[in-house]
């Protein structure tokens, strides 16, 4: 190539945009080893600061998916539809949501991470789960969903192995919040996992990672539009996360509460949610969205919780095993009587990593256990005094800090809020 590292940093870094060949140089490069992390840092920082363009966007994101291996999934004999989350406080979505998808005869095979910082991660959750294992080889990925119709195991070390550099790098640069390179991690991943169709569920509010409404819905176009470059059918709906989804947050919990909506029962925040997006991700598939085999009909007869049953199961968990309880809960109470009129979504997700259910650095441990049930949400009349969190912990040590980080976090008023859409817009 006729290119070198300097000049790819030279040109984003004074406005300009980078060829095809510049491109492949740097994604090859750092991949391989042979561009140092200080460079990487310089051009992510340079990204974050001069944006990059669709053609840029769509060669980047193509250039991590060359990467590494992609997985084939045209031997499954169902339609394929994935979703991704950008994250939030009690974000259990996931959980219900693949196991109800499956049921209603696509196959999703949910490739999924780990909580860091506030916000929760699939895996973590489903770890809480006994028995259940989160890698799986290839070959029995492609013969759960064929069975199964349905999995969720993390990614293999060979799917996109830029982008594992690449996060890493960001996450210690303070170069996270690029959108260019949010959307290329994010859609890399999902269009080398080899599926037709995703639905993403892009969170906006206080617990979001974004949580600016226009810079959510320009990450929500920015991925439409990758998706639809690299041939995926891709639909993004931008859901509210200014207080937690449902009711549960922390690992073992959430999936407790997941396990009340493939019941038939759950929060109804969190059950519009899950429908929501299950209507996309089916009509995305050319499946029913209404009517006996619609989402809601699946969901309300037990076809969802079978499915469930069996996809943990087919990973070695006891779908029917009690869950980890904390021995330690702790009571918040209503500082006043009125409506309860804000629970910052931000604040409890702090206060949970600080329980033990998150984790500050990817090689910490995480507490199944630990977490917070949210007794009231938003609108809902208190008495002064009332319960309105209970904070579950495995050392009583740090209830201090989740105490402090809830400081302001709750606010009751004589009047209820105004209500609030759980789906805030539709994009693609």
């Amino acid at each position: 190539m006729t290119t070198d590292v300097l000049d790819v940093i030279r040109t984003k870094r004074d406005g300009g945009e980078l060829s095809d060949e510049q491109i492949r140089f740097f994604v090859e490069g750092y991949t391989a080893g042979t561009i140092a992390d200080e460079q990487a840092a310089a051009l992510c920082m340079a990204i974050l600061l001069r944006d990059m363009g669709p053609r840029e966007l769509a060669t980047w994101t193509q250039a991590m998916i060359d990467s590494g291996e992609r997985l084939d999934l045209s031997g499954v004999g169902r339609p394929t539809v994935d979703k991704h989350s950008t994250g939030g406080v009690g974000d259990k979505v996931s959980l219900a949501l693949v196991p109800l998808v499956a049921a209603c005869g696509a196959a999703v095979p949910q490739l999924s991470g780990r909580g860091l910082g506030h916000t929760g991660g699939t895996l973590d959750k489903m770890e809480a789960i006994p028995g259940w294992r989160a890698t799986l080889p290839a070959e029995r990925i492609v013969e759960q969903l064929r069975d199964v119709g349905a999995v969720i195991c993390a990614a293999s070390e060979s799917l996109c192995p830029a982008d594992r550099k690449l996060y890493a790098l960001r996450d210690v640069t303070a170069t996270v919040e690029a959108i260019p390179l949010i959307a290329s991690s994010i859609m890399s991943k999902k269009i080398a996992e080899g599926t037709e169709a995703l639905v993403l569920d892009v969170k906006v509010g206080s617990g979001a990672f974004l949580p600016e409404l226009d810079r959510a819905r320009r990450l929500a176009e920015t991925m439409v539009e990758l998706g639809r470059a690299h041939g995926v059918r891709t639909v993004a709906l931008i859901t509210d996360m200014d207080t937690p989804l449902g009711r549960a947050c922390g690992n073992a919990l959430e999936v407790a509460e997941a396990v009340e909506v493939l019941d038939g029962g759950g929060p109804p925040d969190l059950v519009e949610v899950t429908l929501a997006l299950a209507t996309e991700m089916c009509r995305l598939a050319g499946l029913p969205t209404d009517g006996p085999d619609g989402p809601a009909a699946v969901l309300a007869d037990g076809r969802a919780r079978a499915v469930w049953d069996r996809m943990v199961a087919a990973q070695g968990g006891d779908p029917r095993a009690p869950l980890p309880e904390a021995p330690i809960v702790h009571e918040v109470r209503a500082p006043a009587g009125g409506h309860l009129r804000r629970l910052d979504a931000r604040a409890v997700g702090v206060a949970v990593w600080r329980l033990g259910a998150g984790r500050s650095r990817k090689e910490d441990p995480v507490s199944p256990s630990a977490g917070a049930v949210c007794l009231r949400k938003p609108g809902d009349r208190v008495e002064e005094g009332e319960p309105l969190l209970l904070l579950h912990a495995d050392d009583e040590g740090r209830l201090p800090g989740a105490l402090a980080a809830l400081e302001g976090a709750i606010e009751v008023g004589p009047e209820p809020p105004a209500p609030r859409p759980l789906v805030v817009e539709r994009i693609g």
